[in-house]
């Protein structure tokens, strides 16, 4: 099993930056993609951004050129770096790791998720 712990969510004003950290513990042999979810009240979640060990990266459209997503597998984390931050961003971020095979990514272990507000 596969442990996800996130952490750098917070409150910004619009235009600013934050960076998102995620480390996984326990069976991370397991995984060799991690990535990015949002939870917005009222919307459904959606993938902000994933990257595979080798580091293919998928980005979801309206945030790609803002955002930014890196790993360091020799520590098992994964960052996102959001920039030039919109109230639209504000959600509920959830890291999550799984596989990459074929160009296609695939989730199955969840953090418990860091909440991002962007407001002035």
């Amino acid at each position: 099993q596969v442990q996800l712990v996130e952490s750098g969510g917070g409150l910004v004003q619009p235009g600013g930056s934050l960076r998102l950290s995620c480390a996984a513990s326990g069976s991370v042999f397991n995984i060799n993609a991690m990535g990015w979810y949002r939870q917005a009240p009222g919307k459904q979640r959606e993938l902000v951004a994933a990257i595979s060990s080798g580091g293919n990266t998928v980005y979801l459209d309206s945030v790609k050129g803002r955002f930014f997503i890196s790993r360091d597998n020799t520590k098992n984390t994964v960052f996102l770096q959001m920039n030039s931050l919109k109230p639209e961003d504000t959600a509920i971020y959830v890291c999550t790791g799984g596989s990459y095979s074929g160009g296609q990514f695939k989730f199955g272990s969840w953090g418990r998720g860091t909440q991002v507000t962007v407001s002035s």
